[in-house]
């Protein structure tokens, strides 16, 4: 079966694809996928199973950039590519963050063989409770963890990991030091990690908000 997720509601579409997929599954970035790869996706087997649990995500880039997957498929389109595979044996689930206009999506969509969803966020992250957890990570994690657990419930975590790089950029543009430095990087690596692994973002994010004030 396909699912299809798009929308601005990252936390929801994330507990819908726990709900699907449970917590063990295949993950494949639209940005490192070839497409020479797509057939074996829909109905290649493994060793250890003949039925598959996969996570496409962003197969449609922003506008005005690319991905491999893009350039690598050439003059053909994606979504009319797998209309192919709409009876695939396996649960697969694609995440869109950049929806795709292109008439050749909105018919995968009404094959009739796809369901879709769109969750779209009826509000906004609180930016000074953001910046407020993050001051408090510099001198004590353990309580930058208790403001978190107060506001992450109701707040989208790749949005939330957003603010606070833009806060880190604010403090190193005021002092350039090592450990402003070392934040800056360390978020960039929490970034890949969130977009990249199946983990609770908020336990990487929790991870990331313990160790700052040691560096």
């Amino acid at each position: 079966m396909i699912h299809v997720f798009y929308g601005s509601d990252r936390v929801r579409i994330s507990a819908e694809i726990r709900k699907i997929l449970g917590d063990d599954y295949e993950i494949f970035n639209g940005e490192n996928l070839n497409a020479d790869d797509i057939p074996s996706l829909f109905l290649g087997r493994t060793i250890f199973s003949d039925k598959r649990k996969i996570l496409l995500k962003d197969i449609t880039p922003a506008r005005g950039e690319s991905s491999k997957l893009v350039t690598t498929l050439g003059d053909r389109d994606f979504y009319e590519m797998i209309m192919t595979y709409l009876d695939t044996p396996h649960d697969i689930i694609i995440w869109e963050t950049n929806t795709s206009q292109k008439k050749t999506f909105k018919d995968f969509l009404r094959s009739g063989k796809v369901k879709s969803q769109k969750y779209d966020q009826a509000s906004q992250v609180d930016m000074r409770k953001v910046f407020g957890i993050y001051d408090a990570a510099w001198t004590d994690g353990t309580r930058a963890l208790e403001l978190l657990n107060e506001i992450k419930n109701q707040e989208d975590p790749y949005m939330f990991v957003g603010l606070l790089s833009t806060q880190a950029i604010k403090s190193y543009d005021r002092h350039q030091e090592r450990k402003e430095k070392r934040v800056l990087k360390e978020l960039s690596k929490l970034d890949i990690a969130m977009k990249s692994t199946n983990y609770d973002p908020w336990v990487l994010i929790s991870s990331f908000l313990l160790q700052i004030s040691s560096w």
